[in-house]
């Protein structure tokens, strides 16, 4: 099969640009950031699907809420149930309750804060490691699927392109956020 460069037509626009040695490409109107942003919007939606369908075949289905509380005790053992509740967003009781499936199913475990009485750290415990090493596991072999049915040089653009990402997103200031009735 011969790949044939389709003939410009007067309403394409060309920009050439040099992505890299020997890497001259022309951009066209689709390659514009709101396009690439569809196109990875895209991704996300898909690779988060496929995360999902591995963490459900885990020894352990946990909700994404679980995962994440895991998640971040993991990142950072001995929060607080307060820290824990603002990380994940969710409001006090949704995570109290959330800790005491967590806590039952063997996952995490409640200590006393050693200087402070009325503080109560969270951690995991061993089994909660081993779901969350599980999970990891699982996630990486379907995107490690994945990736295998792309050509080397796919898989390549890929990675440059997210290091370049992950490099122009620490340059960029965050947006404020919106607050209600703003717009």
């Amino acid at each position: 099969m011969s790949l044939q460069r389709p003939k410009p037509s007067e309403s394409d626009v060309f920009v050439t640009r040099l992505d890299g040695p020997g890497d001259d490409r022309e951009e066209r109107p689709g390659d514009g950031p709101d396009a690439v942003a569809s196109e990875i919007a895209d991704a996300v939606e898909s690779l988060t699907n496929l995360w999902s369908l591995a963490a459900q075949e885990a020894a352990v289905r946990l909700s994404l809420h679980q995962l994440r509380a895991l998640r971040t005790l993991q990142t950072a053992p001995g929060l607080n149930l307060t820290t824990l509740a603002e990380r994940l967003d969710i409001g006090l009781p949704t995570a109290s309750r959330l800790c005491d499936r967590l806590e039952a199913a063997g996952m995490l475990e409640r200590t006393l804060h050693p200087q402070k009485r009325r503080e109560v750290r969270l951690s995991l415990t061993l089994q909660g490691r081993r779901v969350l090493d599980d999970v990891a596991s699982r996630r990486a072999d379907v995107l490690t699927l994945a990736l295998a049915a792309m050509e080397p040089a796919e898989r390549s653009a890929l990675s440059r392109g997210m290091r370049a990402f992950l490099a122009a997103r620490s340059e960029v200031p965050p947006a404020p956020e919106e607050r209600p009735g703003e717009r």
